[in-house]
């Protein structure tokens, strides 16, 4: 399926790359990296269809720090989607979420945002910022009934 390669270090640490033979769009289909290489002394990035590392970068990325058309992290930085603490994407989701359409999140930036603190065009919040904005202080009319269109929220909207 693929080649490993590990290490151990005197101190207990280890180091793990796993690199699949498969390919796909000319990268490895998975590359997992964990830990310090022992021949540079520095972490790998995870760079393949599928990364998987403290650092990932590919179609799908997964890290601390990850960098994909979908990304999921710390840091996921996603073209596309991005799921993270510090998430970017046209649809991110986290802690601070910086969307260009779809933005969930304590922090929400995007077309679309819904948090506790967001701001864009359509906005749900504790405190928004926007054009048409729902939250503690503020009631726009196109917000009530854009939010109230939406299938998942009007569930939970009176």
């Amino acid at each position: 399926m693929g080649t490993w390669r590990r290490y151990v270090y005197p101190n207990g640490t280890s180091y793990h790359e796993f690199t699949s033979h498969k390919t796909c769009l000319g990268l490895p289909f998975i590359h997992y990296t964990y830990g310090r290489n022992p021949q540079t002394g520095k972490r790998v990035v995870a760079k393949g269809f599928i990364a998987v590392g403290r650092m990932a970068c590919g179609i799908i990325a997964i890290g601390h720090a990850s960098l994909g058309i979908v990304a999921f992290g710390q840091l996921a930085l996603g073209f596309v989607f991005g799921f993270g603490q510090l998430a970017s994407g046209i649809v991110a989701i986290g802690q601070a979420a910086l969307a260009i359409f779809l933005g969930l999140g304590q922090f929400a930036t995007g077309y679309i945002a819904i948090g506790q603190i967001a701001v864009g065009t359509y906005v749900l919040a504790t405190a928004g910022f926007g054009r048409y904005v729902w939250s503690m202080t503020t009631k726009s009319a196109q917000a009530l009934e854009f939010f109230r269109s939406l299938p998942i929220v009007r569930h939970f909207i009176p």
